[in-house]
Parts: C-alpha cells; sequence; structure tokens
C-alpha cells in the first residue's frame, strides 16, 4: 500500500542546489535537524528528505482510500505527489518542523505513531474528579513525543490528595525502557495518592544508561536519574499535602516537574502554557521569584518553584471587558502573563467574518497560541512562504498542496481514545503564512490583504473537496500564523509575523560535541566555541546573517505590531495567531491601553521586553553592523559536507523561540 515516487523523476532533483536560506544557516540548520539516517547508514540529502515526506503524504492517502475503498486514481496522485515534491523542494511551503523530520519515518510507518505528525495539544484539568491522572499522563507522553502542551489549572480544589495503601511486604515496579514504560510508572506513583492505591517501589534497572541512543528520536538517553528524580519530587510533593485538595500550585508543580524530567531525558527542551483566572492570586504569583546577581539566588514568595516554574509560559483567560491595569503592571516586568480571550475563540473564525459560534467547546491553545483547542486535541500546521512565491496565482496553487499535506495527517489516530474522538470530529488544521513582515515592508498591506483574503477562499474550496474526496469532516478550522522558528530559517524568510532582530546579526546555533557536523562547519570559515553554561556536551556555531528590505524591531513600536497580528486575525487566521510582541522599556506603560484596545481585535498575545544586545553571553541573536557582516562573510566558504552518519534531533513543537524554553 506504499506510495512511491519514480526514481526518474527524484533523479533531476539530484544535482540541483536547494535554496536554502540565510549564508549556509538553513542548510546547516537542515543537517542538524530534519536529515535522518537512512538504511544504509548515511544521512538523508534534501531531495531525499523532500521525497520520504512526500511519500509518505500520499502513502496515508492511498491507504485511506483503499480501505474505504473510494477510487484511487494512480496517474493522478502520481502527477500531484510530483508537483508536492516540487514545491517543496523549492519551499514554496513546507510541513512544519515535525512533518519535515517525522513523515515517512519509521514513527509514523511503522509504529503508527501521528502524534509525531502534530505539533501541539491542549488538556484541561476541569474534570480532575473522574480523569484524575489522565492529564499528567497525557502531558509526559505527547512531551517525549516532542508534542508541548497547553493546561489549564481549573481542577483545583476538585481532588483531596489521599495516604497511599501500605503493605506488609514491598510490591516492585520494573519499569520498561520505553515511553510507554516511564508514563506508566507516573500513572502508579500518582494513582497511589489519588485513589488511594497501593504503594510501589520502582526497579528502574531495565532503562538504558546514559549515552546510549535513542533510536527513532534521535539524542542520547540521559538515564534513569530524570525518571527518579521526578518519582522523588512528585512523593515529597504530595506527601505533605495529603487529605487536602489538590490547588492551582499543586497542578502547575506537578506539570512543570514533568516537562524538567522531559528535559532532562534528553529532550532537550519543554513547550507549556497554564492558563489561569486573572482574579486569581494564586495564579498570578506562581513566578512569584527573582534572581538576585549580587547574591547569587532567588528570592521571593514563590522562590522554591525557581527549579521548574521555567519550564511554562503563563496566561490567563481574559474577559472582554476587564480592567488590565493591575495585569499589564506585572506583564510589563518580564513578559507574563500572556493572554487568551476564550470568548472570541469560540465565537470567531476570522475576526471579519460573522460569529459562528463553531468552536463552543474549544477550552484553551497550545503553548504558542496560534490553536485553538478542545481538551485532548491537537494541532497539526504547515508553513507556506509568500515571498517564495511568483505570484498571488502561484500562491494559490502552493495553498492546495500545503493543506493537502495538513489535511492528510488528520486521516491518522494516535494511542488517545480522547485525542482521536476529538480530531475525527474536528479536522482541525493549520495552514500558517511567514515571512509576513518581510512580504508587507516590500509589497505594501493591500498586496497582501488581497493575498490573504483570496487565499483564504482558495482553502475553503479544497477542504470542501478534498474533504469529500476523503470522504471526513470539513475542518473546523483551516487557517493561523505560528511563530515558525527553524522552518523559516531553512528558506532564509522572516518567521511569523515577527520583525527581524536586526538587519545584519550573528545567529547561533548549538551542536553535540560529538556532531559529525562540526569539522565540515569549522572548514567552511564559521566560527565554533565552547558553551558557557554546557562546555563538556554543547558547542555554539556562530552564522553571519542578513535580512535586507525589511525593517527591525527596534523601528516598529508595540502598536503596529498589535495592528499587524489583528490584519492576520481578520483576514487570515480563523484559529489564532501566534504574536509575541516586543516592547521596550519606554512602551512598558501602554501594555494596558493596547490590551484594552485590541481584546476585540486579537484572540491571544503576549509581550517580551526587548532585551539589549550583550544582555548575557551567546545570546540566539547578536545584531552587527553590516560592514562587520561583510567582514565576517569573507573569510566564509561553502558548506560541503562529508558523509555524515547521526540521527538528526527531532523538530519539537511550533519551531519558535516563544515556544522552546
Amino acid at each position: 500500500m506504499d506510495f512511491e515516487l519514480k526514481d526518474s523523476f527524484v533523479e533531476i532533483y539530484k544535482n540541483i542546489t536547494p535554496p536554502f536560506g540565510f549564508n549556509g544557516l538553513g542548510e546547516l540548520t537542515y543537517m542538524r535537524t530534519y536529515s535522518r539516517l537512512k538504511e544504509d547508514g548515511t544521512n538523508e540529502k534534501w531531495y531525499e528528505t523532500v521525497r520520504r515526506v512526500v511519500e509518505g503524504t500520499y502513502s496515508i492517502q492511498k491507504r485511506h482510500i483503499f480501505k474505504y475503498d473510494l477510487g484511487w486514481d494512480k496517474a493522478k496522485a502520481t502527477r500531484s505527489a510530483e508537483e508536492m515534491y516540487d514545491r517543496m523542494f523549492n519551499m514554496k511551503f513546507l510541513p512544519a518542523g515535525r512533518g519535515i523530520w517525522a513523515m515517512g519515518s519509521d514513527s509514523v510507518e511503522k509504529k503508527g505513531l501521528f502524534q509525531t505528525l502534530n505539533n501541539c495539544a491542549f488538556v484541561s484539568t476541569e474534570n480532575l474528579v473522574t480523569d484524575k491522572t489522565k492529564p499528567f499522563l497525557f502531558m509526559m507522553d505527547m512531551e517525549m513525543l516532542g508534542v508541548g502542551v497547553g493546561f489549564d489549572v481549573k481542577g483545583a480544589g476538585k481532588l483531596k490528595i489521599k495516604s497511599p495503601r501500605k503493605s506488609n511486604v514491598t510490591t516492585v515496579w520494573q519499569i520498561l525502557d520505553s515511553r510507554e514504560g516511564w508514563v506508566e510508572s507516573l500513572d502508579l506513583l500518582l494513582s497511589a495518592y489519588f485513589d488511594g492505591d497501593k504503594e510501589w517501589e520502582f526497579d528502574y534497572s531495565k532503562i538504558r544508561i546514559a549515552g546510549e541512543p535513542i533510536a527513532g528520536f534521535g539524542g542520547k538517553s540521559a538515564g534513569p536519574k530524570p525518571l527518579r528524580k521526578l518519582h522523588t519530587e512528585l512523593k515529597h510533593l504530595l506527601e505533605k499535602r495529603i487529605s487536602e485538595y489538590l490547588t492551582i500550585t499543586d497542578i502547575t508543580d506537578i506539570m512543570n516537574m514533568i516537562g524538567v524530567c522531559i528535559v532532562a531525558a534528553n529532550v532537550r527542551s519543554s513547550a507549556q502554557i497554564v492558563f489561569g483566572d486573572p482574579n486569581s492570586e494564586e495564579f498570578l504569583k506562581l513566578k512569584d521569584y527573582e534572581w538576585d546577581s549580587e547574591k547569587e539566588t532567588y528570592h521571593g514568595s514563590n522562590v522554591h518553584r525557581a527549579a521548574y516554574g521555567w519550564t511554562s509560559n503563563n496566561s490567563v483567560f481574559a474577559e472582554l471587558g476587564m480592567d488590565y491595569s493591575k495585569l499589564s503592571i506585572q506583564t510589563a516586568r518580564n513578559g507574563e502573563p500572556g493572554y487568551v480571550w476564550l470568548d472570541n475563540m469560540r465565537s470567531y473564525g476570522r475576526m471579519k467574518d460573522e460569529s459562528n459560534g463553531k468552536d463552543s467547546r474549544a477550552v484553551g491553545s497550545n503553548p504558542c497560541s496560534e490553536q485553538t483547542l478542545e481538551s485532548y486535541e491537537m494541532c497539526c500546521l504547515v508553513d507556506v512562504f509568500p515571498t517564495r512565491n511568483e505570484d498571488i496565482k502561484d500562491f494559490k496553487r502552493t495553498l492546495k498542496f500545503a493543506y493537502l499535506y495538513a489535511k492528510t495527517v488528520t486521516l491518522g489516530k494516535t494511542s488517545w481514545v480522547e485525542t482521536n474522538r476529538v480530531q475525527l470530529r474536528n479536522r482541525r488544521i493549520g495552514t500558517s503564512l511567514t515571512g509576513i513582515a518581510e512580504f508587507v515592508d516590500k509589497n505594501g498591506i493591500e498586496q497582501f490583504r488581497l493575498w490573504c483574503n483570496e487565499g483564504y477562499e482558495i482553502l475553503k474550496y479544497y477542504d470542501t473537496v478534498y474533504s469529500e474526496w476523503f470522504a471526513v469532516p470539513k475542518s473546523i478550522k483551516i487557517t493561523s500564523v505560528k511563530p515558525s522558528g527553524t522552518v523559516s530559517i531553512l528558506a532564509g524568510v522572516t518567521p511569523g509575523m515577527h520583525y527581524p532582530e536586526s538587519n545584519y546579526y550573528i545567529r547561533r546555533i548549538r551542536l553535540s560535541t560529538t556532531s559529525d557536523l562540526i569539522n565540515s562547519i569549522k572548514e567552511a570559515g564559521y566560527r565554533v566555541e565552547a558553551s558557557t553554561h554546557d562546555p563538556e556536551n554543547t558547542l555554539i556555531v556562530e552564522v553571519p546573517t542578513a535580512i535586507e528590505g525589511v525593517r527591525t524591531v527596534d523601528q516598529v513600536n508595540l502598536w503596529e505590531q498589535l495592528s499587524l497580528a489583528a490584519f492576520l486575525q481578520e483576514h487570515w487566521a480563523d484559529n489564532q495567531v501566534s504574536c509575541t510582541i516586543t516592547f521596550k522599556p519606554e512602551e512598558a506603560n501602554q501594555i494596558g491601553p493596547a490590551l484594552n484596545y485590541f481584546q476585540y481585535k486579537l484572540k491571544g498575545v503576549s509581550f517580551l521586553p526587548k532585551t539589549e544586545t550583550g544582555a548575557y553571553s551567546q545570546m540566539p541573536y547578536e545584531e552587527i553592523t553590516k560592514e562587520e557582516y561583510e567582514t565576517l562573510s569573507k573569510n566564509i566558504k561553502k558548506l560541503k559536507f562529508k558523509q555524515t552518519s547521526e540521527e538528526s534531533e527531532q523538530e519539537r513543537f511550533c519551531d519558535g523561540q516563544s515556544c522552546i524554553l
């Protein structure tokens, strides 16, 4: 049932230089993040990665069509797949990083882990009395697969913590060396305190030792230490709370501790967002701790949370018409809380269209807030690059294949019954635009408005056509704007709706000290140095980068950024716009008035204080002058990667800096 492109077709692209962006940064990012190992032990090249993704996409379609005897047209499928291949190869559109990395891989084809094709998810704790451990297990399972998860604290005050049932005989549970084994151990531990079940002693001896490769997902094992630490911390937390109800802090602590465990277990990053009541003092003080550089310690009422509180962004369910003055002062300090408006998320698609209430069951969003979601729902994203398309006709044609990729992902099922039920009903996708600031500055807002509106209408047409062909429901929503970090780097465009830090800058990326790529990078003339935070395991590569013809974040004030987000929410995104508004110190007092005005135009927003160059060592972006850029670039030669044989580190979450902490 596998679909295969003709070798003669793919061979045409073998000797074509891929259009990677940013002075070698795009190609380096591809080799580090997306080039998977082939069966012969060598790494994919771009034309092979595109082949794997396209063949994986059409194989899923083919199996679905044959399963329900809907009529497969081989010749038509081949023509369609070849055009998708060409548009992907030339980066007119790309699946989100998760899709580039996982589509067509054994994780999907053999293990059926369709979770790996989705970026993010949301789970509510509102039904904690009946769900009990389930929201926490969902968090751990999804994050181990690289899926970021949003959650709420609505279960606070509903579940009483019990004393585990003791036994005269020690009962030992041997933890299997698998994702399922780790999640199962969490279930046993939490059930002991949530249900008063028996207390287990865990045997960690089956978990692979630190340093061994993690097959299928890249990276190396950290051994049993992170899981053992999680168990110890959870027991310590819950023992102190016996006979009391789980609080807002308890729920957030458990989720955040899970996030730390996943990071330490060599997933390397965690994406969580927690939503709370804007009137809850307990919620608003979750991050009441600050670093004292002189005393080199934290201080504040919640100082104990500093060890794990960083794993989640904290946002509030804002209410239309509320008073933002107090909250905005807190946001001005460190960028939190962020804001989402459930009324707008549930009532509207695009904000320019009539209220329809189609999403009345929505209860939250993903960590980067570009997808409205129900509990246990996931989101599949795909990037379209307007600046890479020749004209509006070319753009609309590209949208067909971007949409088709995302819709295909909804045909798969996950290992979670609750997720399957909502996924198959909603078929939610996020056809996202990126390189927006660049397009607008070069072509004008009116041309962009036409592209957005005509593009949205053609997507609705394709949704009708292909939903009927697949014999599945039309998608509840189809468009969004995601942050788009590494995927935008591949194509050499600005990320999402955001403006660049500078027209000329040094972009730093991280690589393992054992990476096969290091010698090729050094030979090409890039500067490489040890990480100041992890010198034994991590190296920093500096890439001089230019993006000309577009204003920088220093030249665009808070109000214009919010206006662009509102424009996108009006003309393009029927889901949401992921917008992190960068504000300067002198703009801090404008956050409250801006929220008051834009609450009727947005579904979500977060804020980030402008970080000055040199604020800390080895910043991801460092502004440089044009002259410095030209000097540094003179010393750089074309990358010539020798045949490597290491598994790339999978792309996780929404691949945006605001998601990956």
